[in-house]
């Protein structure tokens, strides 16, 4: 799957309707317990959302991304502001909301890397569909628009519809995990769950099988499935094709906060790219496991070169 047009000067090939959290990460040693408290060994407060680590994440993969958001008139949403400007990512479409606080996410980091979170959206809760028509000509001259089930689903779906119907390529990260009427659905080119998001969404049992999932969502209107797995790499779904898995990438794992979301991202700029799914797919995949050998969303996060040199060794062995 292509983008279908170029990018017009300057112009950006990515926009993001985006999430923005600031990360308030501690890590200890295991889950709690309920009623339970831990000592934590280590704290940070560092840039977050769903929606903004995809953003980050495609351009650091090359790609020229706007973001659509809302942010809170607060140091939180002023850190977001400045991450944005330092990562060349164009904000003009991004409201900061007087008298309203920023999102914050709350982030346990156990010891084998795996977390836990629980986002409190603030300002992000605000965006409505009236934010993707006052970003209408920015959505109709992309080439690729990208967002997560952290923001509203209206302002979705509208920003979906602009971009289909100007050819954009459309890309869903449904999480967190949320029920997504067919409308959505319809509108998405490329889901990118991962497998307890994928059996919600498809309304089956913990232990389905991924293929029946899958084939549900596509059904349902998805032109493509494309199911992330965490060290086992990922699985991808369109209809009347055989399945396709690539394999995971060996790691060394810090943590795996944002894994996801570079995914995403990196996907969405090679797509911007004009690259075919498969390779899109490929990228994405070597972008997430570089993403886990450093701390936080942002810290592994990879540049569109060390994926093209990590992907350039598959080819010299």
């Amino acid at each position: 799957m292509a983008a279908s047009k170029p990018s017009a000067g300057l112009a950006a090939t990515v926009v993001c309707v985006a999430s923005w959290n600031a990360d308030l990460v501690s890590s200890v040693s295991r889950p709690l317990a309920r009623g339970e408290t831990l000592m934590a060994s280590g704290f940070s407060i560092s840039p977050g959302g769903k929606g903004s680590n995809a953003a980050v994440a495609a351009a650091r993969q090359g790609a020229r991304v706007a973001l659509i958001a809302r942010v809170g008139d607060d140091d939180f949403g002023r850190m977001g502001l400045a991450l944005w400007q330092a990562e060349g990512i164009d904000a003009r479409h991004v409201e900061q909301a007087a008298g309203e606080s920023s999102g914050v996410a709350q982030i346990l980091v156990y010891d084998d890397g795996d977390n836990s979170i629980a986002v409190f959206p603030g300002a992000t809760a605000g965006l409505d569909a009236r934010h993707a028509d006052a970003a209408g000509e920015l959505l109709s001259a992309c080439q690729v628009v990208m967002a997560s089930c952290e923001v509203p689903l209206p302002v979705t779906q509208r920003a979906f519809a602009i971009a289909r119907a100007a050819g954009a390529i459309t890309v869903l990260n449904p999480a967190p995990a949320r029920p997504l009427p067919d409308a959505v659905i319809a509108l998405s080119d490329v889901l990118t769950p991962n497998e307890s998001e994928l059996r919600l969404l498809a309304g089956l049992a913990a232990n389905a099988p991924l293929d029946v999932a899958a084939e549900v969502l596509l059904a349902r209107g998805a032109r493509a499935v494309l199911v992330t797995l965490g060290a086992s790499g990922c699985a991808l779904y369109q209809s009347g094709q055989a399945p396709l898995r690539l394999q995971g990438r060996s790691a060394q794992v810090r943590d795996t906060i944002g894994a996801g979301d570079t995914f995403t991202g990196a996907l969405a700029a090679a797509l911007a790219r004009g690259e075919p799914l498969l390779e899109a797919m490929a990228c994405a995949n070597a972008a997430a496991a570089l993403s886990v050998t450093g701390h936080g969303a942002l810290g592994g996060m990879p540049s569109l070169a060390q994926v093209r040199s990590l992907m350039a060794g598959d080819t010299a062995r």
